[in-house]
């Protein structure tokens, strides 16, 4: 029987277990850095497969499995832990019972794979050439992130990883396809808080005013020229505000309006200039009407680039398994990740997992309705064990 036979039995035998942990994680979701219970799981299931792990980043868990013919070389995959404070819009049986919280983000299906995955190359041990690193990483869902937490402790350094392995669930794939791209895929990604301040007052007399209000609308106007009239078009960018707060009222000019929103491109050297465009149209704009401004630019996750060469390998190995067919060119996603920190370490390839359904529609990620075609558990589980082993034979 050839690897990946034996990968594709084992993965159809255990399913079902998989499955089952998939949901058990969804119905019992917990936000960033918070992952109690989620993490005591994870360790309860890597004892009763006598897989050694250790705790790193407050809640997170990294697990080693060590083959029988022992090399130096080290491979690790990576799943995220953490849910979304949405509430829950579905009608499934093993919907979250938390309340406001959902995994939206599919990290369950996530940490269900990496589990499967360890009760795969548990049973293959014979069969591994080196060692792989399972990493269960909390908190890829707030700035500044678990990924650089675990970066920091020093413990994956210390291992001497060669490459990394991670993936995301898409729901715009159909279940059993993956997507996969080399080099520049995903955005960066900045949090922007603007306050601008002036004198507010009645409503029947704005001339005794200096409206907050209008400085607010205008600058959201005006900043929208940097990426249509500053940027490359060449380089993707997105600037958008979701949320403005004020505290008026129909007949009340404020004294304050908050401005938050994002920015995300995929060039390091453009958004350092698009921050200091930011600060000083928005300061500008401010001043221009009477008004005074404080902006504040929260730099989050760096633009993730997969590895080419480790890219086209793992293209090469997934071809093996599901076959061309089934593989997609993924396009750029200007959703950003902190695996993107992994990225400037190690040999990297982050791809997509499909998860959506052929036959209906598909809610988007970070919705409340979103839904995971569970028959992509089998091709994540297989997939990602026959990679590693693949890796470590090559």
């Amino acid at each position: 029987m050839s690897l990946k036979e034996e990968i594709q039995k084992i993965a159809s035998e255990i399913s079902g277990d998989v499955l089952i942990k998939r949901r058990h994680l969804h119905q019992n979701p917990e936000l960033s850095f918070k992952e109690f219970k989620t993490s005591a799981y994870i360790k309860r299931t890597l004892d009763e497969l006598g897989i050694p792990w250790i705790p790193v980043a407050d809640t997170g868990v990294i697990a080693s499995i060590q083959g029988a013919h022992q090399t130096d070389q080290v491979i690790a995959l990576r799943a995220d832990m953490d849910a979304l404070p949405i509430q829950e819009e579905t009608s499934l049986e093993y919907k979250s019972v938390n309340q406001g919280i959902m995994h939206a983000c599919g990290h369950d299906v996530h940490v269900a794979t990496l589990l499967g995955v360890a009760q795969i190359l548990k049973k293959l041990e014979k069969k591994i050439k080196g060692t792989v690193k399972l990493i269960f990483q909390p908190a890829e869902e707030i700035l500044p992130g678990g990924a650089i937490k675990i970066l920091q402790e020093g413990v994956l350094q210390e291992s001497k990883i060669n490459a990394i392995i991670g993936q995301h669930i898409m729901p715009s794939i159909n279940s059993g396809k993956i997507a996969i791209r080399k080099g520049m895929f995903m955005a960066s990604m900045d949090e922007i808080r603007i306050d601008v301040k002036g004198k507010g007052g009645h409503g029947a007399e704005p001339h005794n005013n200096n409206d907050p209000v209008v400085a607010a609308s205008t600058l959201i106007v005006a900043l929208q020229q940097i990426v249509s009239r500053n940027n490359n078009p060449r380089t993707p960018s997105v600037l958008s505000f979701g949320k403005v707060q004020s505290n008026g009222s129909t007949n009340i000019i404020p004294d304050k309006v908050s401005i938050e929103g994002t920015f995300r491109t995929m060039d390091e050297v453009w958004r350092k200039e698009a921050h200091e465009k930011i600060k000083n149209i928005a300061t500008s704009v401010a001043k221009g009407l009477g008004c005074d401004c404080n902006v504040d630019i929260k730099k989050g996750y760096p633009c993730l680039k997969n590895s080419d060469n480790l890219t086209e390998i793992i293209h090469s190995y997934a071809i093996e398994y599901i076959g061309a067919s089934n593989i997609i060119d993924a396009e750029i996603w200007m959703a950003s990740e902190d695996f993107a920190y992994y990225a400037q370490n190690f040999s990297s390839c982050f791809y997509q997992l499909g998860t959506g359904y052929s036959e209906k529609s598909n809610s988007l990620l970070h919705t409340p309705t979103l839904e995971v075609n569970e028959e992509c558990i089998e091709t994540s589980i297989g997939l990602m064990s026959y990679l590693a082993i693949r890796y470590l034979t090559k």
